[in-house]
Formats: C-alpha cells, sequence, structure tokens
C-alpha cells in the first residue's frame, strides 16, 4: 500500500519529470550491465564446454536475465523490500529493457558474418559484441523513457530508491 501511494506521488508531478533521457540513460546502463555480464559468462561457458552456437547463446541469454534481474533485486532487497516483493519489482522493472537488449545485441552479433564462429581470443567476436550491446543501448534507452514515463520498467524501482 506504502508503495502504490508513494507510486501515485510520483505520477503528481507529472509523467515528464521521470521520464528524462538522465533517467533512461541511468536504467539502460543498469539493463546494459547486467546482461553484459550474463552474456559474456555465457559466452565463456559455452565456449569452455565446446557447445555449438545455438546453447551458447541460449546460455548467454538465460544469464544475462539473471544478472539483469539480480541487479535490481539486490538493491530493491537492500531497501529493506521482502525477497518475494522484490521479485516482482525486479521482473516489471527489467523484462521489457532486458528483452529489447537481448534480442537486439543477439540479433547484430547473428547478423555480423563470422562473428558466431569466432572465438573469445578472436578480435571479430569482441567487436561484434561490443557493437551489439552499443546499438542495443541506442534502441533500447526510447523504450525505456517510454516506459518511465507511463509509470512501468524501471519507474517501479524509484519508489524504493
Amino acid at each position: 500500500m506504502d508503495h502504490s501511494a508513494h507510486h501515485h506521488s510520483g505520477h503528481g508531478h507529472g509523467h515528464g519529470h521521470g521520464a528524462t533521457w538522465t533517467t533512461a540513460t541511468r536504467a539502460t546502463l543498469h539493463c546494459l550491465t547486467g546482461c553484459a555480464i550474463g552474456e559474456i559468462l555465457g559466452m565463456v561457458i559455452g565456449t569452455a564446454l565446446m557447445w555449438g552456437n545455438v546453447p551458447t547463446m541460449v546460455l548467454a541469454i538465460a544469464l544475462a536475465f539473471v544478472f539483469g534481474y539480480s541487479l535490481t533485486l539486490f538493491a530493491v532487497v537492500r531497501a529493506g523490500v521482502s525477497m518475494k516483493a522484490a521479485v516482482k519489482v525486479a521482473l516489471a522493472a527489467d523484462t521489457v529493457s532486458i528483452a529489447v537488449m537481448e534480442l537486439v545485441d543477439n540479433g547484430i552479433v547473428a547478423l555480423v558474418p563470422g562473428a558466431m564462429d569466432a572465438h573469445l581470443s578472436d578480435g571479430l567476436f569482441w567487436y561484434a559484441l561490443l557493437g551489439g550491446f552499443a546499438v542495443a543501448f541506442v534502441i533500447t534507452t526510447p523504450v525505456n523513457k517510454w516506459m518511465i514515463g507511463r509509470g512501468k520498467g524501471h519507474a517501479v524501482v524509484h519508489a524504493y530508491h
């Protein structure tokens, strides 16, 4: 109930205040951090286990979601929210952002000739991955701005700061 009251009082100041480009950029950088940690870890594990491209990519995407959610989850739990409520907040805050980020990033990696077959020691692997993250950031930031402006996405986390 307190969350709802706080959330609505923030809306009383207008959508524009919480939906600044700075807020959207911070939310997207937060998402990108979790996605990058999970995705790189997944690529390293899949490569070390000599898995093929598809299982490695599935692991990388799954870990991107796990780490993306975890960053929000830990911050919200630290603010005194129960684990059950924190999971709901993390799911609401990050699902769309992570999904867009992963779709764009992995789409770019898949489209760069040779990137899927490049090894971790190849520059092409890292250029494609980092380029994918950069493009994903540019595309995901306006998505996050739009969602925050409507009280969705990372806007739900701000009630706990």
